[in-house]
């Protein structure tokens, strides 16, 4: 085979791998109006209770177009949307799987939470 150089491959569309194998992940990062949190407490059919990244707690339910594609437990890692007629609660848009909170950590986003969830 022909040797091309150092090309990253993609790998599914959505990982990059180097020639190392390090899997470079592409974490969503929050638009304005969004925040990150980490899901307390379940509180019963669709909503649930979730610490987010501006000190506060928000009560968040999932949306019904989401329903069945998000499935959440506590200490998972979320992004909401506040509602705009109430700060103090939220949609739940967004979960973020291991290697996108490994990235968010390298570069500080999560360390306005508290680690003890």
């Amino acid at each position: 085979m022909v040797d091309y150089g150092d090309f990253e491959e993609v790998v599914e569309g959505k990982q990059i791998t180097t020639q190392e194998g390090e899997v470079i992940a592409r974490a969503r990062m929050p638009q304005k109006g969004e925040y990150i949190g980490v899901i307390v407490q379940r509180l019963g059919g669709n909503r649930m209770e979730v610490h987010t990244t501006d000190g506060k707690t928000r009560n968040c339910r999932v949306p019904g177009r989401f329903k069945r594609t998000l499935w959440l437990r506590p200490k998972d890692v979320v992004l909401i949307t506040p509602w705009t007629d109430d700060d103090s609660k939220g949609d739940v848009i967004f979960k973020y799987n291991s290697s996108a909170i490994n990235q968010l950590r390298k570069k500080g986003i999560l360390d306005s939470l508290k680690s003890d969830f």
